[in-house]
């Protein structure tokens, strides 16, 4: 993101490619409104200021950004329930095999489509050209995934929940080397709200005995912070991508490469607990609701990295853990304890403040076509804007 506030480009807001009608039109493409100034003094003038700068931030935009974060954290939620009932309950501990079935699930729903859109041979020179890009991402992707898995098994609760927190300076960081991100001051107070949030959370759950003894903290922790440095590597670099090309190519090509490399990961590391693991119906209508989670999460990452960023992305699912205990009442007959709504609700300010004078959408181009290679039906698409 450049320093000065860049106008999107209108092109990006296609017509005919359905996916981008799930995301509504940006706000710098429409007349420039004017963002109420801030008072604050006498009371009076600060509370009518107060309400006519969050009546400016709960823009349609915002909303659907705020239900996007908490779909997908609610996914994260549910993709955590399912793991540890296979890996506890159902003597199925196979993580690389678990993801073989997320990534060939993208590749089946996204690659046709790409191949509709691009033609077979736009499609093989889309590989040629920019497959190795992908390949990075996806090859990321699938090992953040795998060690923080692993990280579960050798450190306890505590350390996963604040180490994972690490992926946000990282994803900050690699944001500031793609796009020049410039943070307003509220940006970075409402990234400390909510990570206060967060420390809430583990406070929660440590006071209701959800913390377990660690087998090899340093291990586990060594695995946590390095899955989640590819985690925050992966979300902003995916952000890049998406930004500039149709969310059907990237999570395509995701899911493509992510298919590989975790079959041969698989192959190398479990084939052996492949024959020792039960497969029966309840750990098959486990694996489908993983995959089913994961498909929506990564259906709707791009999504939200487009409406506001790979960073409000990571702060979002902060609240995974509330959403854990929303299911755990129903499931593993949790008790609800108070401090979980405190904490929840925090998060949500802390997500408010964070769009409350500079919102990242605003300050980063926009600027969604089709590669200037791929043609398709023998026309040049070299101007075509796509989803």
């Amino acid at each position: 993101m450049d320093a000065p506030i860049e106008k999107q480009d209108s092109r990006s807001s296609s017509a005919g490619d359905g996916l981008d009608a799930a995301v509504p039109a940006l706000p710098n493409t429409e007349p420039a409104r004017e963002r109420p100034d801030m008072h604050y003094w006498p009371p009076s003038a600060f509370v009518t200021s107060f309400a006519a700068r969050l009546r400016f931030v709960m823009t349609r935009r915002f909303l659907l950004s705020l239900l996007a974060g908490q779909v997908i954290s609610l996914c994260i939620t549910c993709t955590n329930v399912t793991t540890t009932e296979l890996q506890n309950n159902r003597n199925w501990a196979l993580p690389s095999t678990q993801s073989i079935f997320l990534y060939f699930t993208l590749f089946m729903v996204y690659t046709p489509y790409t191949i509709f859109k691009y033609g077979i041979k736009g499609w093989a020179k889309m590989i040629f050209k920019d497959g190795w890009k992908y390949f990075i991402l996806a090859a990321c992707d699938v090992e953040g995934n795998f060690m923080v898995v692993k990280a579960y098994q050798y450190t306890d609760l505590l350390s996963c929940m604040l180490l994972d927190a690490w992926a946000i300076p990282v994803c900050i960081f690699f944001s500031y080397l793609y796009f020049r991100t410039k943070y307003h001051w509220t940006q970075y107070f409402g990234v400390f709200v909510c990570v206060a949030g967060l420390g809430l959370l583990v406070a929660a759950d440590v006071l209701t005995d959800k913390n377990w003894e660690p087998t090899a903290r340093g291990k586990g922790d060594g695995l946590m912070v390095a899955g989640a440095t590819l985690y925050g590597f992966t979300n902003a670099t995916e952000e890049l991508f998406v930004r500039k090309r149709p969310l059907y190519e990237v999570v395509g090509q995701l899911g493509m490469w992510g298919f590989m490399i975790s079959s041969i990961q698989a192959a190398g590391l479990e084939h052996s607990k492949m024959w020792e693991a039960t497969w029966d119906g309840p750990v098959i209508g486990l694996i489908i609701a993983y995959t089913a989670a994961m498909l929506i999460l990564y259906t709707l990452a791009p999504l939200l990295y487009r409406m506001a960023s790979s960073a409000y992305y990571n702060l979002s699912i902060l609240t995974s853990d509330f959403w854990g205990l929303c299911i755990g009442l129903s499931v593993y007959n949790y008790h609800p304890y108070w401090l979980y709504f405190v904490a929840f609700v925090v998060v949500l300010l802390g997500l408010i403040t964070y769009f409350w004078h500079d919102s990242p959408e605003e300050q980063t181009e926009l600027n969604v076509q089709r590669p200037d290679y791929v043609r398709q039906d023998g026309r040049a698409q070299e101007n075509a804007v796509a989803v």
